[in-house]
């Protein structure tokens, strides 16, 4: 199955739990914190009479269900293990190989059940689509005033949290010029090689590898048709790899070029070092797309009190800060910036990138979303 995130197996850390098997029965959940707060309607720490507050319910609760969190993601590993010691909450995170579109499926089929996922992490296209289709409970953090506008759905039901650019790496100890375009993909050298890490139509990465390739070549945001065609025209000469890319598809050299988020293609490159390899990352300069992923609160989240504590974990300075340890460019990096919060080594070490980056809308992402689920699979055919 094809995912969107980059993966390695293996468990998470010691305070993480898998989750029950699967056919669970629905249970009741215990919503009310103390002083009669509803917690599955809060909208803010407020809402129980303040963080401390809601720390306190939180706690009671004393777990969080989690799905499609790998560890070596964006640093989700340390965050996982921050966030349990911090709070002495126990996350069961369960299979961190999943996609956005089985995090949205996991909802709608397990309400009412504790393995509900509490809170999910998602691409952009399903968090606007999540929010159409009611699954989300509204919230805001304490730094929601400083989340940028456009990068978060008024009311809460969704809002972004990290991302990066489309990157490419490639293993330069077997690749004698390495490519630093999308044009450069379609060079006869590279047959074979060019690997996604995922399928665009669950793959939030690999979506964004189709919108890039879209802006390369002639491409917009209204219009993402030259992207399939670009990928029809790489299966075509043979470059493309169906090859979804992990760790170890890198280091046994089964993709040997990658598209994806430059996050993970950074973060590949110190263990690929270590391993004697050379993954160089570049931002590819004829089509450079940059997006973020959003987090939302199921609305029936088994653990409401503790997923509302999650969010306003990640959204703090420190939650911030770890995913920028992991070469994700957080969402409030402006604001830390001018505040002097900001983690100033990691800031240092993200790929370089010129220019500001802009966005789709939702009817453009919707629209971009409609096209490959028509057209992915004929376009690769064959």
């Amino acid at each position: 199955m094809f995912t969107p995130r980059a993966r390695i197996a293996g468990l998470i850390a010691a305070l993480t739990v898998v989750s029950a098997a699967c056919g669970a029965a629905p249970t009741a959940t215990q919503t009310t914190a103390e002083g009669g707060v509803n917690a599955k309607t809060a909208t803010s720490a407020a809402d129980f009479g303040g963080f401390d507050k809601l720390v306190e319910a939180a706690k009671k609760e004393g777990k969080l269900h989690v799905i499609a969190l790998p560890p070596d993601w964006a640093n989700y590993g340390q965050i996982i293990k921050t966030f349990g010691e911090k709070y002495g909450i126990a996350i069961e995170s369960e299979d961190p190989d999943a996609a956005s579109a089985d995090e949205i499926n996991a909802v709608k089929t397990r309400k009412g059940q504790d393995r509900a996922p509490d809170v999910l992490d998602l691409g952009q296209a399903f968090a606007i689509s999540g929010a159409k289709d009611g699954l989300f409970a509204p919230y805001k953090v304490q730094t929601w005033d400083k989340i940028p506008e456009g990068q978060k759905e008024p009311t809460g039901l969704w809002f972004n949290d990290y991302g990066g650019y489309v990157s490419i790496g490639c293993d330069a100890k077997k690749i004698t010029t390495c490519p630093k375009t999308f044009a450069d993909l379609l060079k006869p050298e590279y047959k074979g090689k060019v690997a996604l890490n995922g399928n665009p139509n669950k793959s939030g990465s690999a979506f964004a590898g189709v919108y890039a390739a879209a802006l390369a070549n002639g491409g917009s945001f209204d219009d993402i048709q030259p992207g399939l065609q670009f990928f029809k025209k790489l299966k075509d000469t043979g470059n493309f790899n169906p090859v979804e890319t992990t760790l170890a598809t890198i280091e046994k050299g089964e993709t040997q070029i990658s598209l994806d988020w430059d996050y993970n293609n950074a973060a590949y490159a110190p263990k690929m070092a270590e391993k004697g390899l050379d993954w160089q990352v570049v931002v590819p300069s004829d089509g450079q797309y940059f997006q973020m992923y959003a987090q939302a609160i199921n609305k029936d989240a088994p653990h409401p009190a503790a997923a509302r504590l999650w969010m306003e974990f990640l959204y703090s300075p420190e939650g911030q800060n770890l995913y920028l340890g992991g070469f994700a460019r957080p969402v409030l990096l402006p604001a830390m910036t001018a505040d002097g919060s900001v983690d100033q080594a990691a800031a240092g070490k993200l790929p370089q990138v010129q220019g500001e980056p802009s966005f789709p809308t939702s009817e453009q992402v919707d629209k971009a979303k409609a096209a490959l689920a028509s057209g992915w699979d004929a376009a690769i055919a064959g």
